[in-house]
């Protein structure tokens, strides 16, 4: 019996997922997929997680060599910003990138500066230190509805935006799932309950559209999935119920944006609100844990969440003016 290493669960057949880390356990998790001795990431983390990611692929006495793929669903840097450093080790590998996506992690300037505008300079250097670029000539930029093998798995890419327009899930045909990366929204494993996985949305700058984001949702449930695999946090099942929580999740965000618009202080009106909604449902939902705890889970993405929403409603005036 493999044992694997700490932080590294198996999580399907063939699937493992492997935390990478980031601000915290539990919150960002890369997906090792391994068939008939060939291996593809699905997202990869920053460049700290790279030797998780790569003390996962020894610990299945694979070498390097044996990964085809890195497939990336999007290129905000806690999915992608690891991906340069982690082709480094992988001879053999390729990446795929969204057409929208791909240039920048050819070139990481302008992914970088969008980076420091929302977190700054000295966040940015601690959480992503230098991205690394990716040879163009390994880089794969897929069609919408392309197929991909590892091994004798097969992947198609489904375009999805809504959270952002380089995104893409990517279903996997051989174990009935599809690796969401952020269009199915958050689910920590520390907000189960006896009720099951629990979700939001995630709607961090700077593409944020609600119609998109319903359309994500519906495009990935279209394939009838037996579970999901998030980038955070990993597998969840009762998809059916998680969907329409996301639906009228978007929704009741969206709602809440608008009636903060002309707010003094619209971006601390809607962190308000937003965590007094999310808190609500965590609530209802049965966690075991006061306002405090919920905090401690959730601020972070309140926090993004609410720049998301601003950035989306400075969206909607722009376009108001311009009719």
């Amino acid at each position: 019996m493999t044992t694997l290493p700490t932080g590294m669960d198996e999580v399907g057949a063939g699937i493992y997922a492997i935390d990478t880390h980031y601000l915290r356990a539990g919150l960002a998790s890369s997906h090792l997929l391994v068939d008939s001795g060939v291996a593809a990431y699905v997202d990869t983390g920053t460049n700290s997680s790279v030797p998780d990611l790569l003390r996962g692929l020894e610990a299945l006495g694979l070498e390097r060599s044996a990964v085809r793929y890195v497939f990336l669903t999007h290129i905000h840097l806690d999915h992608a910003g690891g991906a340069g450093l982690l082709m480094q080790a992988l001879p053999e590998a390729r990446c795929v990138v969204h057409p929208r996506g791909s240039r920048h992690m050819i070139d990481p300037a302008k992914l970088m500066a969008g980076t420091r505008a929302v977190y700054g300079d000295e966040v940015t250097a601690k959480l992503y230190g230098e991205i690394v670029p990716i040879d163009a000539g390994r880089v794969v930029v897929p069609d919408d509805e392309a197929w991909f093998d590892v091994g004798k798995r097969r992947l198609q890419v489904l375009y999805t935006e809504g959270h952002a327009r380089h995104h893409y899930c990517l279903y996997d045909e051989t174990s009935e799932s599809v690796f969401t990366g952020d269009s199915f929204g958050l689910s920590y494993r520390s907000l189960d309950t006896a009720n099951g996985p629990f979700v939001f949305p995630s709607t961090t700058p700077v593409h944020f559209d609600p119609d998109a984001a319903h359309e994500a949702i519906d495009r990935i449930t279209g394939k009838a999935p037996r579970q999901l695999y998030l980038t955070h946090y990993s597998r969840v099942d009762d998809i059916e119920r998680l969907a329409k929580d996301m639906h009228e999740s978007i929704d009741a965000f969206s709602a809440i944006a608008l009636e903060c618009r002309d707010a003094e202080d619209r971006q601390a009106a809607m962190r308000e609100r937003l965590f007094g909604y999310l808190a609500d449902r965590i609530e209802a939902h049965g966690f075991d844990g006061d306002r405090e705890a919920i905090g401690r889970i959730v601020n972070d993405d309140v926090a993004l969440n609410a720049q998301g929403l601003d950035v989306w409603l400075s969206r909607i005036g722009q376009n108001e003016a311009a009719s």
